[in-house]
This record gives structure tokens, C-alpha cells and sequence, in this order.
């Protein structure tokens, strides 16, 4: 496969934000960028692929579509596997691990198609196979297509690869960048979070406005492929423009422990410049100096950390703050439950689309400049 030849790129989403990432892909060039089940697709050459997983904020993995064919048994599956062009992208002396969905398909057992694909693998490639290997072939078996592709990021996105310390209950950095987008930050507003556990909205803000790449810190799976370039790998990393933020980005907590794991998260991230956090009650926040911003924060839900009873009143005093102290100020709560939001007295716009979050589903419920 040649470097610039185009195919399919997928891009996996957070349920319940692809519209958010397909936006974003458009933003930064990705062109053709639509919606699909489970995701965005556009079609583009593998530098196109590294570059997706270099600087897009949403996106979970990035997945490159190398190859499809039709299958009705599992005999027909060997065969047409052993005729795949691993090769071409596969280096035999790098692990790899096949991971296979089957539905609609007269080949219905996934662990039967995921031997043959392995056996075909080692007999054809000489390719070891291994359960920790970063490289993952996934295989969609669907109306008796076999669809092959690489999952060529490794690791989650989320994980950026400068944040060592998390508190019990993280969002996700590939979440909090689509909830900040949402609000519609761009990097020029000040940004407050309240209850800011490890520092993620606050640290994912203050990298936005300085425009850091968010995997400038971390390697990825398609370093391993026999097609990957350096030179051209190297250059798309150098070619962010970096500046200094003209807003501040503040986070705040009771808990000593999660300030001090939010300054050195921040001080990883390179944006201890940009940030600060301090231990204090949400009832003795008050606005920084500057115009208004956003007051972003994911507080407690009951169905993870907790009993539920206490919560309704510390998103009344919450809400009670804001509205007393951040006239001028847009508001975004991220919660599960409509009647914890509501007892916030907050007026919330309506309601988006549910996001999937650590086996729940939440909600990001947003306001307009408070009056």
C-alpha cells in the first residue's frame, strides 16, 4: 500500500460525541469527515493517520480500513487470509494480536475466525503472536464481509502521556476537550473548574490555548508498521504552532491530595504557566480578575463515588455560588442524574445527546451567560 494512496480512516468516538469529533476532524483539515456508526470516517493516505492521532482531541483511536473480502465459512476465511498482504505493512519481528467481531455472518463463532486469522498470520507472515502486543489487527465480520483493519494508535488517546495521577473518578481527557468544545472554548476564554479532581478540564483547556499537540508526549502503534516514515513522522510533530495563551485556566478542590496531583499533572502537561489550582470549598469560589468565561466541572454522581443524598446539596450550593458571584459566566455540569442538575437552580439550555462514561450515561448540562 502506498504511503499517499487513499483509504478508509476511522475514527472511534466516545458514544454519544461523534457530531463533536467530526467537527473537530473538519476543523483541522480532515476533509470529508462525516458521521458513521461508532465514529467519523474520511478518506486519506497514512500520513493522514498519524497525523489523526498526533492532534485530534476527541478521538478514542484511529483505526486505518487496509482491506476487505467476503467470506461464507471458515475454510474460505483461511484461504483468503493467507492471500492478504500483510506484508506490506507488517513487520514479522513486531507482535500482533487479533481481535474479531462476527454478526449477520454464516461465520458466527469470532474465536474460531480469530485462529484462522492468527494461523494465516504465522504460516504466511512468520508474525508471532502475542495477547500484550501493541499492534491490534481488528476484524468486522458483517453480512459476510470480512473487514480488516489496524488499529494504529495502541494505547487509548485518552491517554496523552504526561499524566501520571488520577483521582478515583477521571473524566476522560478525549471527553473533556469534546465538553469544552461544546461550550464553545477556542482558547481565548478563562476557563474554571471547581471540582477539579486531577486538573483534566483545566490542563486540557490551558493545552488547547497554547496549542500543544496532544500526542506530542506519547508514542503510538503505527511507529511499528513497515511503512512508517520518520522524516515525514518527525516534521509532522515540529509543525504545531505553539503560543502563549492570552486567558488563565483555574481549578479548585477541597481535597489537598487532587491539588497537588493537578499541579503535577500541569507541570508534565508544560502548562504550569497558564494554570493555577488551590484547595478550596466550592461555597468560597469566587471569579478570577478579566472578563467572564466558562465554569466547567463533572462533580460527584452518587452511582460512582458515594451515596447520593449529601449531593443535592452541594450542587445546590454550587449552583447557589455561581449565581451569586459569575453574572456573565457560561455554565457546563456533567451529570447523570436530572435531578442532582436541577438542583443546581441553574437554567440549563436543553439537553444534547447522552455520552457514555465509565458504564453510565451522562449529560452535559449547559447554561447561557448567567444573568
Amino acid at each position: 500500500m502506498d504511503t499517499n494512496t487513499p483509504f478508509e480512516i476511522f475514527l472511534v468516538a466516545t458514544p454519544g460525541l461523534e457530531d463533536v469529533l467530526c467537527a473537530e476532524a473538519q476543523e483541522l483539515g480532515f476533509a470529508g469527515a462525516a458521521v458513521v456508526p461508532g465514529g467519523v470516517s474520511f478518506q486519506g493516505g497514512w500520513p493522514d493517520v498519524w497525523r489523526a492521532n498526533l492532534v485530534l482531541r476527541g478521538a478514542t483511536r484511529v483505526l486505518a480500513r487496509i482491506g476487505a473480502f467476503r467470506a461464507f465459512h471458515l475454510a474460505q476465511l483461511d484461504k483468503r487470509a493467507r492471500k492478504f498482504p500483510w506484508a506490506d505493512l507488517l513487520n514479522p519481528d513486531v507482535p500482533v494480536r487479533v481481535e474479531t467481531t462476527t454478526k449477520r455472518s454464516k461465520i458466527y463463532h469470532a474465536g474460531a475466525a480469530t485462529q484462522r486469522i492468527e494461523t494465516a498470520l504465522r504460516e504466511s507472515l512468520g508474525a508471532t503472536i502475542s495477547p500484550e502486543a501493541e499492534v491490534v489487527i481488528k476484524v468486522r465480520i458483517d453480512d459476510d464481509m470480512v473487514t480488516i483493519s489496524l488499529d494504529t494508535s495502541g494505547v487509548s488517546l485518552h491517554k496523552r502521556g504526561h499524566k501520571e495521577a488520577v483521582n478515583k473518578a477521571p473524566m476522560r481527557e478525549t471527553m473533556a476537550a469534546m465538553f469544552l468544545r461544546q461550550m464553545g472554548f477556542d482558547g481565548s476564554q478563562t476557563v474554571v473548574d471547581p471540582m477539579c479532581g486531577s486538573g483534566t478540564f483545566v490542563i486540557e483547556a490551558a493545552e488547547i490555548a497554547a496549542g500543544l499537540l496532544p500526542g506530542r508526549s506519547r508514542s503510538f502503534a503505527f511507529e511499528k508498521l513497515r511503512n512508517f516514515d520518520a522524516d515525514v513522522w518527525a516534521a509532522q510533530r515540529t509543525s504545531g504552532t505553539t503560543k502563549t495563551p492570552t486567558a488563565h485556566f483555574y481549578g479548585s478542590d477541597r481535597d489537598a491530595g487532587a491539588i497537588k496531583m493537578s499541579r503535577a499533572n500541569a507541570d508534565r502537561a508544560g502548562v504550569t504557566e497558564f494554570t493555577s489550582f488551590q484547595t478550596l470549598s466550592v461555597s468560597d469560589l469566587t471569579p478570577p480578575d478579566g472578563p467572564p468565561g466558562i465554569v466547567i466541572v463533572n462533580p460527584p454522581y452518587g452511582a460512582r463515588i458515594g451515596n447520593k443524598r449529601p449531593l443535592f446539596a452541594a450542587y445546590g450550593a454550587l449552583g447557589q455560588t455561581l449565581s451569586a458571584r459569575f453574572s456573565g459566566w457560561r455554565v457546563g455540569i456533567i451529570t447523570t442524574d436530572n435531578s442532582l442538575a436541577r438542583a443546581s437552580a441553574l437554567p440549563f439550555l436543553p439537553l444534547g445527546p447522552s455520552v457514555a462514561h465509565g458504564g453510565l450515561k451522562v449529560h452535559l448540562y449547559r447554561t447561557e451567560a448567567l444573568k
